[in-house]
């Protein structure tokens, strides 16, 4: 299995999302901004892994720079990983995903706003350690 590796963001409190997108979706801070940018040059040329809505809302811009691929509840992660064993892969958000995909991953990039408002969807620092437990 190649390098799997997930690049996001969190709040001050370790916010994620609110109404299926980024609670601070939109926000033209400098921080806000810079992160967007560090996400599409740091997995550019590579393959990101994602949920359908994740997928679904990346730019038109930004699909020819990297290998999108959706997957489901029902896909075996494992599996999924050993498609791209040769390749650096991402596993892109929301908690579901990263639940099912964070016993496989590697590096964890995380990235704190300053973002402090509200949110449904939060990090779990489970996932950080869920590698260590895992049974191959």
């Amino acid at each position: 299995m190649g390098e799997v590796r997930v690049i996001c963001a969190i709040g001050q409190r370790g916010q994620l999302g609110l109404k299926g997108a980024l609670p601070w979706e939109g926000n033209p801070g400098r921080e806000y901004r810079a992160d967007v940018a560090r996400f599409f040059e740091l997995t550019k040329g590579h393959v990101l892994i994602a949920g359908p809505c994740t997928i679904g809302s990346f730019p038109d811009w930004a699909r020819p720079g990297r290998t999108l691929v959706v997957v489901r509840s029902t896909d075996d992660p494992k599996s999924v990983l050993e498609r791209f064993s040769d390749r650096l892969v991402f596993i892109g958000g929301g908690p579901p995903v990263w639940r099912a995909y964070a016993p496989f991953v590697q590096h964890w990039d995380v990235t704190r706003l300053p973002y402090d408002g509200e949110a449904d969807r939060y990090f779990d620092p489970a996932w950080l350690t869920a590698a260590a437990s895992r049974a191959d």
